[in-house]
């Protein structure tokens, strides 16, 4: 491959334009669709249309999870140690992504073998073929954002944007997959919402690709080469430790909120024609706060924000957990309020990383992005699966009962309050346990 020539990095002052910034946020149609249908409707198609156990199915979606944890510092360094004309990260981006639509429209299809455990292992391949095309995407995505740029506003400006189509994207895929899984019924409604999802997959994969392909290029710096110094870069930087431990920690009970809203409607509120509803109510007030927290990270800075953010959204958990016994306007307005915390639990950390990775460059003169990003998709992906895995175990102790597909049950009390604690009181928990983390006292001991 050809070497980048050694363009320096683009000044503090320097803005990017609006085509560079909406071409590099098409790219979370990708982040959004991957990251939210899996864990909105692999567990319920698990369990309630292949007639999987909850705690099997439950560890069946995070058994791929583990292997991206690993995968994806191998990604990171990939990235960081190749050099093409077109930049080090894009030929990753349209790669990882391409094949990802494709593995995701085949995730729902199923051989149909009429055995139980035949139908879950091939479920359990295709997800883990999506989850490693995802990484080869996902953490080159993240890298960009420190190489674009080196001004800290300014990333806080690309970062909003990114995350305003995020919203966009989980709206779209949480609110859109179930309904036109519904609309069609059965196997087919999944079949046929796969194909729509990965078609949803390859647009933001060939928008990103050609829409940062005028994006600076960052100035060839040497990379670490083993595992070895892969620890000891992340050792070395207690800032980054911090940041991905608060973020992991959160992201794991995002992914148990988002993994129980169906099972909310369904099983508590008793209509699944609320489930867009609440995903709606959910990603819904992220368009709108977006402008907010960027004036709250202006004004108090992007760690303030991220703690306001967290209890915003710990304050809204407590309706949803109060789902069976409060009028379903309130459980909506709750989501409602989550959403608005959601959006700065978004915000502020992917914003704050490039700065952490920036730094780091500069102290010791050699590429962090990959290695970084890599990392912290790395834990993100372990967040994100530990989610629906421990909310399948609250199922399972709750007594919940699986079924087949056209299968009528019907569910103990112990299984609703499940769903609501799993729903609710899981998350609120998750989100409190990273607070300390984010104690100036600790995040300014650097």
């Amino acid at each position: 491959m050809t070497p980048l020539p050694e363009t320096p990095a683009p000044a503090a002052s320097d803005r990017l334009p609006l085509g560079i910034r909406s071409g590099y946020a098409v790219g979370s149609l990708v982040t959004g669709a991957f990251g939210t249908v899996p864990g909105l409707l692999l567990l319920p198609y698990l369990t309630d249309s292949l007639a999987v156990p909850a705690s099997a199915a439950g560890l069946l979606v995070l058994l791929p999870k583990i292997w991206d944890v690993a995968f994806n510092p191998i990604a990171g360094r990939w990235s960081d140690r190749t050099h093409t004309r077109i930049g080090a990260r894009r030929p990753f981006l349209i790669t990882g992504g391409s094949a990802l639509a494709v593995f995701f429209a085949l995730l729902f299809v199923g051989p149909d073998t009429g055995s139980v455990a035949g139908d879950a292992a091939y479920v359990t391949a295709m997800f883990l073929l999506c989850a490693t095309a995802f990484a080869l995407f996902q953490v080159p995505y993240n890298a960009m954002p420190a190489e674009i740029t080196q001004g800290e506003h300014e990333r806080t400006r690309l970062t909003t944007m990114r995350i305003a189509v995020l919203a966009v994207a989980i709206l779209v895929s949480g609110a859109g997959a179930p309904a036109l899984r519904d609309a069609v019924g059965g196997s087919e409604g999944y079949r046929v919402m796969g194909i729509a999802v990965g078609a949803l997959i390859l647009f933001g994969t060939v928008g990103v690709f050609f829409g940062t392909r005028k994006a600076p290029v960052a100035r060839v710096l040497p990379s670490v080469s083993s595992w070895r110094e892969v620890f000891a870069a992340v050792r070395a930087c207690r800032p980054f430790r911090i940041l991905t431990a608060a973020y992991v920690i959160q992201a794991a009970g995002i992914a148990t909120l988002l993994a129980g809203v169906d099972y909310l409607a369904r099983v508590v509120l008793g209509d699944t024609n609320l489930q867009p509803l609440l995903f709606a109510g959910f990603v819904g007030p992220c368009l709108l706060v977006m402008p907010l927290w960027q004036w709250v990270a202006a004004r108090y800075g992007k760690r303030v924000g991220f703690v306001q953010a967290s209890l915003v959204f710990i304050v809204a958990m407590v309706g949803v957990f109060a789902a069976k016994w409060v009028p379903v306007p309130v459980v909506l307005a709750s989501a409602a309020l989550a959403g608005v915390g959601y959006a700065g639990m978004q915000v502020f950390p992917l914003a704050m990383l490039p700065d952490v990775i920036s730094a780091e460059e500069r102290r010791t003169g050699q590429v962090r992005a990959g290695l970084f990003a890599g990392v912290w998709t790395a834990v993100e992906t372990l967040g994100l699966a530990l989610g629906p895995g421990l909310y399948g175990l609250v199922l399972a102790l709750g007594g919940y009962v699986s079924s087949s597909e056209g299968e009528q049950v019907t569910q103990p009390e112990s299984a609703e309050f499940a769903v609501v604690a799993g729903a609710g009181l899981l998350p609120a928990l998750f989100t409190l346990a990273a607070l300390p983390l984010l104690r100036r006292r600790r995040w300014e001991a650097r």
